[in-house]
């Protein structure tokens, strides 16, 4: 089997699989209130598409862990179908998914059922007015509805995502760790990236890393964890010895570039070897155009090869990509 190596030597094992761009939230750091132009469903995969091209990664390129993102996943009608499909096709895939949590207690127990392993949750705050404030919908309670079901059925370990933004909720930090220890969930911390469809980000008002640990450590007794990160985002700290752990990820000030095993796949079936690329390849057309499975994963391999070393956030040339975080996928 080729793989996906880069002329770097990084190896492409961990696929994420757009299934939509659409968002059920406003979330402020990433869309203005009144959404976005959504893609036109002709022009995203179907649901045959989606599954073709998760078994062409699986079965000739050596992807082992696929993870379904959106926009907002739930809100692809066919989500457990496809689930169950790649999960009969291909039974050792790593199946997880990134979400909201809104609609995941209505449907936590189907997706388990299907196949899936576990869930990523975006939960910036435990505090109603601030989650309003952020989302601008008031839907914490589906939200922590939805963690427990999907603890309920099983889909663990249940991970909490959450960046934080200065002035809104930067204070948080320790109180929204201690609500995910006492329900079991492992919390990563994100540093806030250049992905918002405003383009309004700015370097000196994002909250970094060291200032996440400050705000932890004045609570917590943090210790670094002792198993090697990898090529796993999280950097990893043990929480008052552990076992439990607090992660953050630093894409900004701390890449971990050099160790990126990640590739992504579009809702509309573009290839992006790079969660900041400004370029894309186009598998959709090659696959409605009749391509084999061996001519698309060729097509796969000559796009992963040009991956650039690093994100180049630092470059005082970096653009950020025309696409923003919603249409993208995590």
């Amino acid at each position: 089997m080729e793989r996906l190596i880069d002329r770097h030597g990084r190896v492409a094992t961990d696929l994420r699989v757009s299934l939509t761009d659409r968002c059920n939230l406003r979330c402020t750091y990433c869309m203005p209130p009144e959404g976005l132009d959504w893609m036109p469903t002709e022009e995203q995969l179907t649901d045959a598409e989606v599954v073709r091209l998760v078994g062409v990664a699986a079965a000739h390129l050596g992807v082992e862990e696929v993870r379904f993102t959106g926009g907002e996943p739930l809100v692809r009608r066919g989500l457990v179908d496809i689930v169950a499909q790649v999960h009969a096709a291909h039974p050792g895939l790593e199946l997880s998914m990134t979400t909201n949590g809104l609609g995941l207690a209505r449907t936590a127990t189907a997706l388990a059922e299907a196949g899936l392993h576990r869930v990523n949750v975006s939960l910036d705050t435990v505090r109603r007015d601030t989650f309003t404030e952020l989302t601008r919908r008031d839907r914490l309670d589906d939200v922590v509805a939805g963690l427990a079901a999907a603890d309920a059925a099983g889909l663990g370990p249940i991970k909490v995502n959450a960046v934080l933004i200065r002035g809104v909720n930067d204070d948080q930090a320790p109180e929204l760790l201690a609500w995910c220890l006492e329900r079991g969930y492992e919390l990563r911390f994100i540093e806030q990236m250049p992905l918002d469809a405003q383009h309004g980000w700015q370097r000196d008002e994002m909250v970094t890393a060291d200032e996440i640990l400050a705000s932890l450590q004045a609570r917590f007794d943090l210790s670094p964890a002792v198993e090697p990160r990898g090529s796993a985002p999280a950097e990893l700290f043990r929480v008052e010895g552990g076992p439990a752990t607090v992660g953050v990820i630093a894409s900004v000030t701390r890449p971990f570039c050099g160790d990126c095993d990640r590739v992504r796949l579009t809702a509309d079936g573009q290839v992006r070897n790079c969660l900041f690329a400004r370029e894309e390849s186009d598998l959709r057309a090659a696959l409605r155009a009749g391509a084999t499975d061996a001519e698309l994963a060729e097509r796969w391999r000559a796009a992963v090869i040009g991956k650039a070393p690093g994100h180049g956030i630092d470059d005082p040339t970096f653009l950020q990509p025309g696409r923003p975080m919603s249409a993208i996928g995590g």
